[in-house]
């Protein structure tokens, strides 16, 4: 099941340490098939507030996003982008191509019900 890395940067600053990051992340993806799906594009925010950017890259599995983050390619320049942009990161499995959300809700009405 695809997994995805997903950020929000609510301070992005494209100072010599992020460029740095920036030229250098592709090589630490690569192994793990992760690639690009949202890199800093403008967003519309339709509830709350968002401010900065979001990116999210996808990943073949969630085994894969874990490795590709623990990796020791990645962990040496995460300090780059952490040192210098305030954000949040974490890892979310996706569902699969048949996810049904009323059954989802159907499972969760009945759970809550105990039924």
């Amino acid at each position: 099941m695809s997994a995805y890395a997903i950020a929000h940067l609510r301070n992005p600053n494209p100072n010599p340490e992020v460029i740095d990051y920036l030229r250098r992340i592709q090589a630490t993806l690569d192994p793990y098939a992760g690639r690009f799906l949202v890199h800093g594009a403008t967003h519309e925010v339709l509830e709350g507030e968002l401010p900065g950017a979001v990116v999210v890259i996808g990943f073949p599995t969630l085994k894969a996003a874990r490795d590709w983050y623990d990796s020791a390619p990645y962990q040496e320049i995460l300090p780059l982008r952490t040192n210098n942009v305030d954000s949040t990161a974490f890892l979310v499995e996706g569902v699969t191509p048949d996810h049904d959300s009323a059954a989802l809700g159907d499972a969760m009405a009945k759970a809550a019900t105990g039924g």
